[in-house]
């Protein structure tokens, strides 16, 4: 019964926050170099913020559903948790995403945060298929689970800045050209300095990653941000507009190139749905 008033209380300032919030209050500080200088970028999210954004995010992945916080989609070989739906692959798999539950755990440990000692000393899903996830998704190991994940939610949002942080460096340091490297660089400013850009960076890298995987294509082509800030007209006086424009492309471009069996168009509409949140 704790739990659950603790929840609700939880969802109470959250809601309150967003009543009287029309956005985000977010501080954001950046450099734009001109030179080789290592390109620096900072998110800075007051608890507050952190709750909000936490909350959006946690909205378009499971709906802010307590149960959603532990989860295995049909069709998938991995379990996927927290707001964000981290993706925590069993022993034996061979990640093809990138893998985030993990590198979540790593990142509370420098945050000093209180850490299940199991989940300190499991490195994989300790689950190996769906089926044993949800046969086991009422056990005592996976109610401690998700109360852990709700009770770290602003942490979870901190750890999905940080992505976004270094997100930009990594895109960069892909593209052979100056031209190419000023495009996705100005295009990835324009959206962040815009109201409801960095919502919009945090979902989206979170969602669909940085777009500089090789094992994140289909026939060749990406799904990621760096795909999207390519994409953007860059035209208009709407950052996010563009950016929602160009993820909803690239996503129907993902499935028209998806594997059959993997029947991706089941999720398009939703993908969509989620990606018009940044306008």
């Amino acid at each position: 019964m704790q739990y659950f008033t603790r929840y609700t209380h939880y969802l109470l300032i959250i809601f309150s926050i967003i009543l009287l919030t029309l956005s985000a209050c977010t501080s954001l500080t950046s450099t734009k170099p001109t030179t080789s200088a290592t390109e620096t970028f900072n998110v800075q999210l007051s608890e507050q913020d952190a709750l909000m954004e936490g909350y959006k995010i946690w909205q378009n992945e499971s709906g802010a559903k307590i149960e959603g916080l532990t989860a295995w989609n049909a069709g998938e070989d991995f379990a996927s948790l927290g707001i964000g739906h981290f993706i925590w692959y069993p022993a034996g798999k061979i990640p093809v995403f990138t893998e985030g539950f993990p590198l979540l755990i790593q990142f509370m440990r420098t945050e000093k945060v209180d850490i299940p000692a199991w989940l300190i000393n499991t490195p994989h899903c300790p689950w190996a298929t769906r089926e044993a996830f949800n046969s086991a998704i009422n056990s005592n190991e996976m109610l401690l689970l998700r109360t852990f994940l709700h009770e770290t939610l602003p942490v979870q949002v901190q750890f999905m800045a940080q992505r976004v942080e270094q997100s930009l460096p990594t895109l960069l340091a892909t593209l052979p050209t100056d031209i190419q490297k000023e495009k996705i660089r100005t295009q990835f400013y324009r959206v962040a300095q815009s109201a409801n850009g960095i919502y919009a960076l945090i979902d989206y890298v979170n969602f669909k990653g940085e777009g500089v995987s090789t094992t994140e294509r289909y026939n060749g082509q990406g799904w990621g941000l760096l795909q999207v800030l390519d994409k953007m007209a860059g035209n208009t006086n709407n950052p996010t507009v563009e950016f929602a424009t160009a993820a909803a492309q690239v996503l129907t471009q993902r499935v028209q190139n998806s594997p059959v069996e993997r029947n991706e168009k089941r999720w398009l509409a939703g993908w969509i749905n989620r990606v018009n949140t940044y306008r």
